[in-house]
């Protein structure tokens, strides 16, 4: 059998990650390698930040996906080339901002620290916010407060 890039990839949206479930890790751009082969497929995962916690959950999950097309299958976790925000598809945008989290502004090359002040509210969309703490639950994410719907919000830091 012969696989399909594309088709892997739509497969592989069907795992989300563990610790934003409206949100897929295709959308999030932790696939970072498909490599179809006559009888087997290769998958390259770069995850968010090294020591990510949720890293083997997310394995288990493309494994489980990949075990059923095929019983000839890797799976690499790599670091060579560090994941960034910018890898965040326009569809994980939105899952992100559904799920209560303000998503990461993209840019160009340069990563100005000015950007993490300028967060939109995910539920009133106000630029009226600020931000409380660089630190939030996981490493991925910065505590805001929003001054116009009074609610306080996680963004998902541009990295």
């Amino acid at each position: 059998m012969t696989f399909i890039k594309e088709d892997i990839l739509k497969a592989l949206e069907q795992v989300s990650d563990p610790e934003i479930p409206t949100v897929s890790i295709v959308d999030l751009g932790i696939i970072t390698g498909v490599q179809c082969h006559a009888d087997s497929i290769a998958i390259t995962m770069t995850p968010t930040f090294v020591g990510c916690p949720a890293i083997d959950v997310m394995k288990q999950g493309v494994a489980e996906v990949l075990s059923q097309l095929t019983s000839s299958y890797s799976i690499d976790v790599n670091y060579d080339i560090p994941w960034d925000s910018n890898r965040i598809s326009e569809k994980g945008r939105q899952a992100l901002k559904t799920f209560g989290l303000a998503p990461p502004p993209t840019y160009d090359l340069v990563l100005d620290l000015e950007i993490l002040h300028k967060v939109s509210c995910p539920y009133c969309n106000s630029a009226n916010t600020e931000m409380q703490t660089p630190f939030g639950p996981t490493l991925c994410r910065s505590i805001h407060y929003c001054h116009s719907c009074l609610q306080a919000f996680e963004q998902f830091k541009p990295v």
